[in-house]
Order: structure tokens, then C-alpha cells, then sequence
């Protein structure tokens, strides 16, 4: 199935986002949290009036399933998209637009807060939200009491969905050298989009992970981090980068990501120069885990008959 990237276009007026619509069921499939005085703990200035709404707006690299006649597609947006939207649409003043099932237009609604999620220390996670790195996540203030009280009370909405304009970028064929920025992109959304799939079919999708590589993994990925940062992380995919933080926090990874390091590494050990530290070549093997993630990664897949 075709998956599309969503770009913002910079030069149209209309570019981005121009409301937030409360709905039952969000695109992005990530529920917003009605936030009530004894909730925020981190507010203890609030009220018993104060009413709150905090929710994701955009999800980086999230597969949304869209349908035009016969035509059906995947679209995601970037984390650079995410940030530039979530940038734009308080630069064209429109914190104050909502609507209701993207269908009527209501007042009382307000953006009044807005972040990044940055890390795993988030405050996202006080709510019990277990959002990627990159999100778009906004808290918006409800004085409007027929919306407070017939949908978000009463529980007919469920989350946030955007509206906006934005241009189609075909799912791209070029590769790079260097690292198959595109197609590693495209194959973390693909496992994803077979995953939901699978949740749909109402079939088992617990994926076994593992931890078990060695130490030198996880140095090689805290090095890469090192040398990308002095390079203004100019280096690897978003993917890379992610990767690289699991690997350095010792994560577990699935079987599908060790076959993905293992292609990676195969592929991308010609452009490894142990001599020169600010190639992207050599910071971007690094990045993934290096010669002892090959290793491992090969051993692995050989244990469990996936080679």
C-alpha cells in the first residue's frame, strides 16, 4: 500500500495547520486527557473552574490510513514537519480556531500551552501518555460550558485531530549511499502499519525483544551521539538517532530491528573509516551500534533461524 509523506508548502499563505477539531475518533489515535484541578498537580494555582484538555496534535512517523474512492494510502509527517507546524500555526494566530468533528465551528476553546516531547522525562508521562519523541502536544482550555459539558464530560470526544494544508511528497525511490535514509524511514512506518493490522485481525502482537548485546554496543552508540553532536547533528536519519539512544540506554529491541542493524551495518561498512571521526559514514555506523552490533546482530538472527 502506498505511504506519502506530508510536507508543510512554506510559501502558500493557507500553509499548515488552521484549527484543532475535537473528535471521538483522532487520526492520530492518541486520546487527550480532560485535565481537572486535582490532576495538574503541577498547577496548584488552579481552580475548581480552570478546565483543561491535553493531548497529542501530531505524532511523528505515525501511519494514518486515508481512503479517496478506490485509492487507499498511508500518510505520516516527519518530526522536522511536526515542529515547523506546531511552530506555524501560533505565527498565523490561530491558537483560538476549533471545531467540533471538523464539521462546526466552536468558540471557548483555546491553545494555551505547547511543547515537543524531547525525552523520556516528558510531563506527558505524569498523565500515563507513552508518546514518541518529536510529538506535538498541546493543553487547550475549555470555557465554553455546552462543549465541557456535552462532549468532553459526557465523553462523546476523545481526542485532538488537526486541519490544515499541506503538499504530498511521493514515497521516494532515490537512495543514499551513505544510509538509506528513505527506505530505513519507510520500513520503520511499514512495521508499524503491520502491526496495527495485526491488532485489527485480532491476532497476538507481543514481539519478543532483547537486550543481550554486549557493552561495546552500547559505547559505540553513546561515541556516535558524541561525534554527531559536534557536528551539529548534521549525521544519520531520525532513525539513526533513535536507534542509537536505545542502544545507549541499554534498551531491548525487537527481532524486526535487529534485522534492520544487521541489513544497515552489512550495507553501510564500506563508508567506515576508523581514521576519520567526522564523516557521517563513520559516526553513523557508530550511531547504530558499529562492528560489535554486526556481530551481535548476525549471531542473533543466526540463534533464532532468521538468517
Amino acid at each position: 500500500m502506498r505511504i506519502v509523506e506530508l510536507l508543510l508548502d512554506e510559501e502558500s499563505l493557507q500553509a499548515g495547520i488552521q484549527a484543532i477539531s475535537i473528535v471521538e475518533a483522532p487520526a492520530i489515535e492518541e486520546d487527550f486527557v480532560a485535565l481537572k484541578e486535582q490532576e495538574r498537580v503541577e498547577l496548584k494555582t488552579m481552580d475548581e473552574d480552570k478546565r483543561l484538555l491535553l493531548g497529542a496534535a501530531l505524532v511523528p512517523n505515525k501511519p494514518i490510513y486515508r481512503r479517496s474512492g478506490d485509492d487507499e494510502y498511508y500518510i505520516y509527517f516527519s518530526q522536522d514537519t511536526v515542529r515547523k507546524a506546531s511552530e506555524l500555526f501560533f505565527i498565523n494566530g490561530n491558537q483560538n480556531k476549533a471545531t467540533l468533528e471538523h464539521q462546526i465551528d466552536i468558540t471557548g476553546l483555546s491553545v494555551v500551552e505547547s511543547w515537543i516531547i524531547e525525552g523520556e522525562q516528558d510531563k506527558s508521562k505524569l498523565y500515563g501518555m507513552n508518546l514518541p519523541v518529536g510529538t506535538w502536544m498541546v493543553s487547550m482550555k475549555v470555557h465554553n460550558d455546552e462543549v465541557w459539558n456535552d462532549y468532553v464530560k459526557s465523553g462523546k470526544v476523545k481526542g485532538f485531530s488537526i486541519e490544515g494544508y499541506f503538499v504530498d511528497k511521493v514515497e521516494a525511490s532515490k537512495q543514499d549511499p551513505q544510509e538509506d535514509k528513505a527506505e530505513e524511514q519507510l520500513n520503520a512506518i511499514r512495521a508499524i502499519i503491520k502491526k496495527d493490522l495485526r491488532t485489527k485481525k485480532g491476532k497476538r502482537t507481543e514481539l519478543e525483544t532483547y537486550k543481550d548485546y554486549p557493552t561495546s554496543v552500547r559505547n559505540n552508540a553513546k561515541r556516535g551521539i558524541e561525534l554527531n553532536k559536534k557536528v551539529n547533528n548534521k549525521c544519520a536519519t531520525q532513525v539513526g538517532k533513535v536507534r542509537a539512544q536505545q542502544l545507549a540506554k541499554g534498551e531491548a529491541i525487537s527481532v524486526e530491528t535487529i534485522k534492520r542493524m544487521y541489513s544497515y551495518l552489512s550495507r553501510a561498512e564500506e563508508y567506515y573509516d576508523e581514521g576519520d571521526t567526522k564523516s557521517c559514514g563513520y559516526i553513523s555506523y557508530l550511531l547504530w551500534g558499529g562492528k560489535s552490533a554486526k556481530r551481535w546482530a548476525e549471531s542473533k538472527l543466526k540463534s533464532l533461524d532468521k538468517i
